[in-house]
Formats: C-alpha cells, structure tokens, sequence
C-alpha cells in the first residue's frame, strides 16, 4: 500500500504540477479554455499558483501527512471548481478535463488516508 501511495501521489503531482507550469508559461491548450470560459487574465497567475502550491503540497505530505490531506482536499475543490466553470461556460467537450485530474489527486488522498 505504501509503495502505491508514493507512485501515485508522485504521478498525482508531476500531473498537476505540469498544469501550473502550462498556465504559468501560458500555454495555448490552457490558455484557450480559460479565455472561452471568461475566465479573468488577472486570475491565471494565481490559479497557476494554486495548483503549483498543491502539487508541492502532495510532496510534503510524504513527510507531513496533514499537509498532504490538505492539498489533496484544495486540489480536489480546484479542480470540482474548474468543472463547475466548464460546464458554466456549456463547454461541454472539455468538462472532462478536470476530472482527469481529481482521480489521481483523490486516489492519492485515499490511499494516505488507508495508511
């Protein structure tokens, strides 16, 4: 179990990290979507911000689980939120993305909370 919680969790934050590298060097396939769902340019630093901040997060809760629990959790909300505006904006073919990345995060956070 232990050895599935690091593998996954190491996915879980080179994926979501990925994400906030791509936003922050605004790349076109995220950069697009976020402008058709009238997402504000102001916001995109700090949204890039918040996924970085929980991927380090999913890191250190190798070492300190309650921090670990928590940035599993914010990401979860992020992404449950990125949904939410996809489905807003009736951009229907890209709601799935999100969800792409709550899997890995919340099998993560199932498996720190098995152990």
């Amino acid at each position: 179990m232990n050895i599935a919680y690091y593998v996954v969790g190491v996915v879980a934050a080179l994926w979501v990290g990925f994400s906030g590298y791509s936003l922050f060097t605004k790349q076109k396939f995220v950069v697009e979507p976020l402008e058709q769902y009238g997402v504000p340019r102001s916001w995109w630093n700090w949204l890039a911000t918040a996924k970085s901040a929980g991927a380090l997060g999913l890191i250190v809760g190798f070492a300190i689980p309650a921090i670990g629990i928590a940035a599993a959790i914010g990401l979860i909300l992020y992404f449950l939120g990125a949904t939410a505006t996809a489905l807003r904006a009736r951009s229907y073919q890209t709601s799935i993305f999100p969800v792409l990345y709550i899997i890995p995060v919340a099998a993560t956070l199932a498996l720190q909370l098995a152990r």
